[in-house]
Formats: structure tokens, sequence, C-alpha cells
């Protein structure tokens, strides 16, 4: 694992594009860890020690981690999931998911905490702060301010509020100074995973909160990470220069870091390549990944993927309150006739929601209902017809893999009308109930975690089709045994039960693309990290520039 004095940085970079990457609440494009030619990358080549200063231009998607209009305060920013690059450059985080140089043996790892424990069997956690570590605006972080952030941040909008069964009295305490008590109703054995992906994980400055008030500290957050901010166009340019006060000795290496939103992959594309920019962070569009991988200016980097492709069906109505429907929908998809259509490809379909690159990963599941066009037509005969619409988010993968759905489907029979949303209209549909089938991506690094698979599938989530008790009962067991074979146990389980239930059928895994320019080093950036939901987690304290 990486230490903080590590400055040796290798990549593995992942061979021709093989895959799809997708965005928190919809999907894209991007690449499959059973492809392991090294491309134009660092593969094998010992990079040299770090060098500070210099400045470093990061391109957002404006569809996904580019847009925070709610602001980067973790209790409000409704989109925090998604903006982990701004949140953690700011922020940093009490643990971190790291890997090594290759993209294996991927674990949570503490940060701005010392280490971690858990008693009563799997019930309460504590949290021991590293000492010293203060905000950028100088005052401690200590464990008050921490207990401060996670009662805030408990009761965030945002999807990356932490999702645990708190106890009712004491929930969370201040133990000592440094010492962080959290107190739950049941065991949870995800609750480490959780972290860096939950906005519990981003604590704020509460003297700069209350000195400044919501509507400011929104936009100007005050942490103790990397780098402050030194202005925030909301959704468009957050300028940050490096923290004075940073607890790692010697770092940030960068002096300045801005991140920029820009309208996709092809304008992102072309600012690199005029010099205007010197990274981008999920690239989706495979024709442009193949021209990238290409260009000796770049270094390309797939992560390992974690989260596979899913066609939500919104089973509390009309017409997939019907299992007759949703069997017509498995039957007629043919998720791996996609893959080599159109990126020349035969991805495994697992079926299932956990990828090569996470945990609980299994090939197959038994019973899963596979591609049958003759059984599909038969079905929807037998209802009479079926008319459905789709969605997905606005990206131009993600409008490929739909249209590529709609062919399949009207072969069968099935009447389909297409709706590319922005990242807003996917939420707003999800959370008003008004959708019938969305093309998503489910799981993450531990299906327990972040936009894992109670996220699409629990019946509390705002962005599930489904309201089952049984299934519930799995997500639940999982999540609470500390037990790692156990656990492997009951996803397997609740894998076969959405399957048996015809609930959604699955596609491929995939990770999303960075690119750097040549120069341009740091892990999670051009060495691979599996990706927490989405987007690789970038080590932003560890990025450095060759001078």
């Amino acid at each position: 694992m990486r230490r903080i004095a590590n400055v040796n940085r290798r990549a593995r970079l992942l061979g021709p594009v093989a895959g799809l990457l997708a965005v928190a609440l919809a999907a894209t494009a991007c690449g499959s860890s059973s492809n392991t030619n090294s491309n134009n990358g660092e593969a094998g080549v010992n990079v040299g020690k770090p060098q500070a200063g210099g400045s470093l231009t990061v391109l957002e998607d404006s569809g996904f981690a580019g847009g925070f209009a709610s602001g980067l305060d973790p209790a409000t920013n409704t989109t925090g999931g998604a903006n982990l690059p701004q949140m953690q450059s700011i922020f940093g985080g009490l643990f971190l998911l790291e890997a090594d140089d290759n993209g294996e043996n991927a674990k949570i790892v503490p940060n701005q905490a010392e280490n971690y424990s858990f008693s009563d069997g799997g019930k309460t956690m504590t949290i021991k702060l590293r000492p010293g570590i203060k905000f950028s605006d100088g005052t401690p972080m200590d464990a008050k301010t921490v207990v401060w952030n996670m009662l805030r941040d408990s009761k965030s909008p945002c999807s990356c509020a932490p999702t645990w069964q708190l106890a009712k009295k004491d929930p969370i305490v201040a133990k000592d100074n440094l010492t962080v008590v959290i107190h739950m109703a049941q065991p949870n054995g995800a609750l480490i995973s959780n972290f860096p992906i939950s906005n519990i994980n981003w604590i704020a400055s509460k003297t700069a909160f209350e000195k400044m008030g919501a509507a400011k500290f929104k936009v100007a957050p005050v942490g103790a990470g990397p780098f402050t901010v030194v202005s925030d166009q909301l959704s468009s340019e957050l300028v940050l220069k490096k923290n004075p006060n940073y607890f790692k000795s010697g770092q940030p290496y960068l002096d300045n870091l801005t991140f920029k939103s820009i309208g996709g992959d092809q304008p992102a594309y072309q600012a690199l390549e005029a010099g205007q920019a010197d990274a981008y962070e999920g690239m989706s569009t495979v024709p442009l990944i193949n021209q990238a991988q290409k260009n000796s200016k770049f270094t390309i980097t797939l992560g390992p993927p974690t989260s596979p492709y899913v066609v939500q069906l919104n089973t509390m109505k009309a017409p997939f309150n019907n299992i007759k429907a949703r069997e017509a929908i498995y039957y007629a998809t043919d998720f791996s006739a996609i893959s080599k259509g159109l990126f020349k490809e035969d991805l495994p379909v697992s079926g299932s929601f956990a990828g090569p690159g996470g945990l609980f990963y299994h090939k197959s599941v038994p019973g899963y209902r596979n591609y049958d066009l003759a059984k599909a037509k038969q079905l929807v005969k037998e209802l009479g017809g079926l008319t459905i619409n789709l969605g997905t988010t606005n990206i131009y993968t993600a409008n490929q893999v739909m249209t590529a759905l709609q062919t399949q489907w009207e072969k069968a029979g099935i009447k389909v009308k297409t709706n590319s949303l922005q990242l807003t209209g996917v939420i707003q549909a999800f959370t008003g109930g008004n959708w019938q089938a969305m093309l998503q991506t489910a799981g993450a690094w531990d299906p327990a975690a972040g936009v894992g698979v109670a996220f699409r599938f629990a019946s509390t989530s705002p962005f599930t089709g489904v309201k089952d008790p049984k299934l519930d009962n799995l997500f639940a067991q999982a999540g609470a045994t500390t037990d790692s074979t156990k656990r492997d146990e009951l996803y397997q389980q609740a894998a076969k039960y959405i399957s048996d239930k015809a609930y959604a059928p699955f596609g491929f895994a995939f990770s999303p693309a960075n690119v750097a320019a040549k120069g341009v080093h740091g892990p999670g950036l051009t060495t691979p990290i599996p990706a927490l939901a989405v987007n690789t987690q970038v080590l932003w304290d560890e990025v450095w520039r060759e001078q």
C-alpha cells in the first residue's frame, strides 16, 4: 500500500478500450480488467521522485463531476457522490481507497484518521484521529468537530449521506479530543467501505461555517484537505491553492489546482490537445479514447471496473409490475451483442451488481434469463403488446447503448421511447417516481458502499424500482456481518433473487478513463485505483507534474 512518503509510481494501463463508462445515475463507457495490454502509458516505468510546484487544470464533465450547483458544503451538496475530485481536494478525508500501482490489492486506509476498530459485535466503531491536524483556517480538527460534522451530514439530502442505523442514545460521541465513537443500532460490516464515498468522510471547519454562514460556506468551504478555495463559480470553475496547514509534510506537490466544467468528451479532448488543460476525468467516448491512446501527448488510465450496467425497471407501476413484462426485457436484451457491435469486444455479462474490480464478484448467476428473442416475442404477444419509456443520462456512449437496446427490444415487438436526461433530470425522475426503465449502473467497490446495490434496489432508496422486504433483508444481513465469507454468500443469494424475480437485467462492468498530459503523474490519475462508484478516487495531494 502507499505510504505518505512513497514517491515511486508506476502505471499499468489497460489496453484497447473494452467496455463502457457510466455516471452514478446513468451510464456511459470504458474499460475492462480482463484486458491488460499496455498502451501509451507509464507501464513498468519508474517516473522518479515527485517534484514540488506547478499548477494543474483538470476538466470535469458538466453532466457529472463538473456539476455542483448546490455548492460544496458536505451537508448540503446534493451531488457530493459525483464531486469526489472537488471534495477530496478541499476536505481530504478521514479514510481513502488506495491500491498498488497496478490497481490490485485495493484497501480502505486511514488518512486523517490514524486508526479505527470495531467492538460490541460490530455495532460500535471507534475512530482515532491523527494528532495535530488543522483546518486551513488554523483551527484544530478535533473529535467534537468531527461529531458535529457527522451528525449534520447524516441529515443531508445528498445521496452520499450515510445510510447507517444509529443507536438512539449517544449515537456519535467524542470520547476525548482525538477519539470519535459511533454507536449503531445493529452491526455494520460495510461501514468502513462507505467512508470514502460518503459525506461523513469530509470534515469541515465548524468555526468557519459559523463565522461565514451557510450561504457563503457552500461556495468557499473550509476543510483540512490539501488545497484551499481561491474562487468558486458553481458548476463552472473551482480554483484552489496549496494548503499551508496540510498535515502531510511536503504535500501537496502542486501549488495550484483548478477544476473546470466542460460540456462533454469532445470539447474536453480539444482543450487538452490545445494545451488549455492538463487532465480530464471520466472520458466515455470510445473513439476519442482510442484516439487519445495513440496520441503521444497523453497518458490514458482505465481503472479496474466495479459497477456493471443495469436496466432498472420500475416494478411499482405498469407495465413492470407484471413479471411477464420484466421477463420480456430480459429475453430481449443482449449486452454481449452490444459490446461486440459498439466496442468490438465481448465482455462477460455477470448477471449481478458486482464487477471484476470490486468485492464479491462472480462471473455468473444460476438461472439467469439470457437473450432469447423467441421467448421475448412470445411474452410480448401474451401481454397484448408492450410500450415503454427508456431513459439515461445525456452522454455520448450512454445514448449509443440506449439506442442499441431500443433496436434489440423493438425486434421483440416492444415499442420504445427513449429520453436523454441531464443528471438533475435523472434524479428528478427517480424521486418523483415518473419513470419506467432507466439505463443505470449498480454496485460499487463494496456493494454496500456509495452507489451500491441497495442504492438501486433497497425499498428505502429513492432511486429504486423495487420494494421487496425479502431483498431488503438480504442486503441488511450482508451489510451487517463482519464475516467476509458470509457477506459473499448473502450477496450471491441477493443476486439470484433479483434474477429469479426478473427485477433488472445486468450488463457488463466498466470503469472510467482518465486522460492526463505527459509529465503529469498521480495515483488514480495515471495509475489505476478501482472506482468507488463511477469515477476513480484521485489522491490529489500526491499528484505532481514534471517541472
